[in-house]
């Protein structure tokens, strides 16, 4: 062992016996220079209150716009340098990343400034202050969205009631825009639920006032065109800031259990309706050949009243054309019986001639 108990117990015994501060190992007390940096301890050789120290300044050094303490302050200042751009770069991307956004054409933008709106800006390039200041939404104002009430499968019946105390499954689609932003991002906690419900509640309304079969027939579009404009009129009440494009009905039956029996229903009515409209058609063709009737009457008797011998004459040489056109004739003259030649029907009973390329 280098050491041993007579030089002070163990390698940080005092030499001599007489000093207080610690020597190393071969017996010889660490010295410090006289100024400058101060020198990393030679190898083999502990001294824990410079380690500390040394430690100590290359903590303030590596912070930003820290340096060292005391003789090591040059070299502080040299390691703080990087930091401090490294900073300011973060800083300048983080701006220029959140101080400019673009608003596309079927957009609208949004600002916010802690929270609170600011103002809504038109499609384009714009700039604000960097986030978390100011933040942006850009909600789609052109977009036409869906939402789908009822199924036309059946596995989710649209039950209501009817004026004539019927029930009625109806399927059908509210579409509907954006035309305030603000309203629609402010005004109204959830806008689509609120679309639905008020769609459903106008629906409902409106087929309590008609009958079953108006409803499934004849008024199913006046129907629909009501619905929107009572969804409109509520939603305006309470500023949501949409627009309804239209109400498109789907599907208006009978439920399903009674749904073969009403179909039977439903045609025998077609079937009636069928046959009062050709019995009206009938009717009406028997009245237009009546009046054609009697138009030709009137015509005939105003030449009468001008020439009553020559009418007269004219309709019983007419009459008598129509009733013997179809007859065989003969003749009778004072001196005895002539026959008549019918010549006309001589012609039809003459052998046709064959064409020339059949001889």
């Amino acid at each position: 062992m280098p050491w041993d108990k007579n030089e002070g117990g163990g390698p940080w015994g005092n030499s001599g016996g007489g000093g207080d501060k610690p020597r190393n190992p071969w017996g010889q007390k660490p010295t410090k220079p006289s100024g400058g940096n101060t020198p990393p301890p030679k190898s083999g050789s502990v001294d824990f209150d410079d380690f500390i120290k040394r430690s100590q300044e290359r903590l303030r050094s590596g912070l930003p716009g820290g340096g060292g303490g005391g003789g090591g302050g040059g070299g502080g200042g040299r390691r703080a340098l990087p930091w401090s751009w490294i900073f300011v770069a973060i800083a300048v991307v983080w701006v220029a990343a959140t101080s400019i956004y673009r608003v596309e054409p079927n957009e609208r933008g949004v600002e916010q400034m802690f929270g609170r709106y600011v103002k809504t800006t038109l499609p384009g390039t714009h700039f604000k202050w960097p986030a978390p200041i100011v933040t942006v939404t850009k909600p789609k104002v052109e977009q036409v969205s869906t939402i789908a009430i009822g199924s036309v499968d059946a596995t989710d019946q649209n039950l209501m009631l009817t004026s004539d105390q019927n029930i009625i499954d109806i399927a059908y689609q509210v579409r509907w825009k954006i035309r305030d932003p603000q309203l629609y991002l402010f005004q109204i906690a959830n806008p689509e639920g609120t679309i639905r419900e008020t769609a459903e509640s106008a629906m409902r309304s409106v087929v309590a006032s008609v009958e079953l079969d108006a409803a499934i027939g004849p008024q199913r579009e006046q129907v629909a065109a009501e619905v929107a404009a009572r969804t409109q009129a509520l939603l305006n009440e309470y500023r949501a800031g949409v627009d309804i494009v239209g109400v498109d009905i789907r599907q208006a039956d009978p439920p399903a259990a009674v749904d073969d029996a009403f179909k039977d229903v439903s045609a025998a009515q077609q079937n009636a309706e069928g046959y009062i409209n050709e019995a009206r058609a009938y009717s009406q063709q028997l009245v237009a050949q009546a009046r054609g009737q009697a138009a030709a009457f009137d015509a005939v008797y105003e030449q009468y009243r001008l020439a009553p011998d020559v009418t007269r004459k004219r309709m019983y040489y007419e009459t008598m054309e129509r009733v013997l056109g179809k007859v065989d004739k003969t003749i009778l003259e004072a001196d005895g019986v002539v026959p008549y030649l019918p010549l006309p029907e001589t012609n039809r009973r003459a052998p046709v001639p064959a064409p020339a390329g059949d001889q």
